[in-house]
């Protein structure tokens, strides 16, 4: 493994974020983590899968259109 363990304020930064939310998505089993003792880490790979699985792709009206009309 030659990557480091980051720890939660770590992954707060890399995500703009605070580390109490990063905090709530390991209590809610939202992203993977490493338990070393007591401790807490993350694998950067893991954030990066959790960034990418929480991507939304932009679309345009007539694509929403059609998902209505298609839905009906």
């Amino acid at each position: 493994m030659g990557d480091e363990l980051l720890t939660a304020d770590e992954v707060a930064a890399r995500l703009r974020a605070t580390p109490r939310f990063v905090r709530r998505l390991v209590s809610e089993r939202r992203i993977e983590f490493v338990k070393v003792g007591r401790l807490v880490r993350f694998e950067p790979a893991a954030v990066v899968h959790y960034i990418d699985s929480h991507r939304v792709a932009p679309t345009d009206r007539a694509a929403i259109r059609a998902y209505v009309r298609g839905a009906h």
